[in-house]
């Protein structure tokens, strides 16, 4: 299966001693404007390195650019009108629930909930749509849709101020048009915001959930200190599940209290796997936070909507048309949307099974989980499907077609690499940031905010920057 292939924006290779002297530069540039992370190796609280990030602004075609912006408002409204949907749901997770643990739990909080009855009626999702670009005709094809801890926009937001600055010092400061501002910080921060005033307490705290360990720190604290710069009168808390277990309460209008202070906007940058509940304290912390009246990012029910599962289900036939009724729009979305076919225990099912062991090569085969690192690829697909063919476990997987993206030659700086590093061949994914609140019934907010690009070696299956896989990046917009 070939790739197509766009030029990069400028002549390569550069002058080895040009080349040398800009990526110290730029590597400098990345430390002092916090477009780092923490050593994972050799972790120390008091040191941050580059977060790995490619030399030059990766191309991507102008209109693939625009589409993918347009279409986010609209994809948000449809997973909030999915998300609401308690029978589609039900339906589409339930034989991924017989035999996917973690869903399972998730969906078991989410039932509770409903039974007691929901307390805050307003969902709050931070949602990023990432695609790659199909080799037939370089069209945007949609890998995934992210409603919970969809992270890079505070470092994204940083790259085109850096790459503009590494064309200026490669004698190329007319290039600059050609990159699209990004203020994925300052939308994601204002979703937060709005959240905020909404719930209505001025006392109210603002809570991220944090990993026992973050290493994507940068990131993170960058949304503290943009609401904190423009919202002083906003307080923000970093706690572990297992912290909000033993420090938080609810009281008897079922307001979760932190430090005698009611919590208005709850923040997940964790709980998105299952290495992230290792007790019951965890299950129970998240439980107690759907019960209350905090407004969720995301709400239990985004969570569930944010499933693989979910996304295959949407691609079938009527499916769309059933949440955006039938038009141009409905169109404009499945256009996007690659192939992908359920692992059921179905007529459907079987003849997935079947196209996937006739030819691997073609797909790729994808469980109910977020963060990078998960997905099966070529003949690895080839054993799991055989390992597990007459076994309910297929259930918790999906089957994508494999989508082949051009490819670009350029420079990964990373750290601790050698300086120069060699041209390789690259590849590039697009995320479009969305940020949507309401209740089931009216939605107050629904925007696109920014956007991020994460490029990964060509031959590499994962992108995952946090995994240590991918490189951020900026896209340099082409008329094609």
């Amino acid at each position: 299966m070939s790739q197509s292939r766009l030029k990069s924006c400028i002549p390569l290779p550069i002058d080895h001693k040009m080349l040398v002297s800009v990526i110290e530069k730029a590597k400098d540039w990345a430390l002092m404007h916090g477009v780092g992370m923490r050593d994972k190796k050799h972790f120390n609280k008091d040191v941050i390195q580059i977060a790995p990030f490619v030399l030059l602004p990766s191309p991507f075609p102008r209109t693939e650019f625009n589409r993918a912006v347009e279409l986010q408002p609209i994809l948000n409204e449809l997973m909030h009108k999915v998300a609401h949907d308690d029978e589609f749901l039900e339906k589409t997770l339930q034989n991924a629930l017989q035999v996917d643990e973690f869903t399972a739990n998730l969906f078991d909080i989410w039932v509770k909930v409903r039974e007691e009855g929901i307390t805050q009626s307003l969902s709050f999702g931070l949602f990023r749509s990432d695609y790659l670009m199909q080799r037939d005709g370089n069209r945007i094809k949609q890998v995934e849709f992210n409603t919970i801890a969809s992270s890079f926009g505070a470092l994204t937001s940083h790259l085109p101020a850096m790459s503009r600055y590494i064309l200026r010092q490669l004698g190329h400061g007319d290039l600059i048009k050609n990159m699209p501002e990004n203020r994925a910080l300052s939308g994601l921060c204002t979703g937060i915001t709005d959240a905020y005033d909404l719930f209505g307490v001025p006392s109210a705290v603002v809570l991220f959930v944090v990993e026992e360990v973050s290493y994507n720190i940068c990131d993170q604290r960058f949304h503290e200190f943009e609401i904190s710069e423009k919202r002083p009168d906003i307080m923000i808390y970093r706690k572990t599940l297992n912290e909000i277990y033993e420090e938080t309460r609810l009281n008897e209008k079922k307001q979760l209290i932190l430090e005698d202070r009611p919590v208005a906007v709850v923040y997940y940058r964790s709980g998105y796997e299952p290495a992230q509940y290792p007790t019951t304290k965890e299950w129970d912390a998240r439980l107690r936070v759907e019960k209350s009246s905090a407004i969720k990012c995301p709400s239990i029910h985004y969570q569930l909507a944010g499933t693989k599962k979910v996304q295959q289900a949407l691609a079938a036939p009527g499916v769309l048309e059933k949440f955006m009724g039938a038009g141009a729009t409905t169109g404009r979305v499945r256009d996007i949307f690659a192939g992908l076919y359920s692992l059921d225990f179905d007529e459907n099912g079987e003849r997935a099974v079947d196209m996937a062991l006739a030819d691997a090569e073609r797909f790729v085969l994808k469980p109910q989980r977020e963060g990078g690192g998960n997905n099966v690829y070529g003949a690895d697909i080839r054993d799991a499907l055989l390992r597990m063919r007459h076994s309910r476990e297929r259930a918790a997987y999906i089957l994508m077609e494999r989508i082949l993206p051009p490819l670009v030659a350029g420079y990964v700086v990373r750290p601790g690499a050698a300086v120069p590093p060699p041209i390789t061949d690259l590849v590039s994914e697009l995320g479009i940031f969305g940020v949507i609140i309401g209740t089931k019934d009216k939605i107050y907010c629904n925007k696109q905010v920014g956007h991020m690009l994460r490029t990964k070696l060509a031959d590499a299956n994962e992108g995952g920057v946090a995994a240590g896989l991918g490189a951020l990046d900026s896209p340099y917009l082409l008329d094609m």
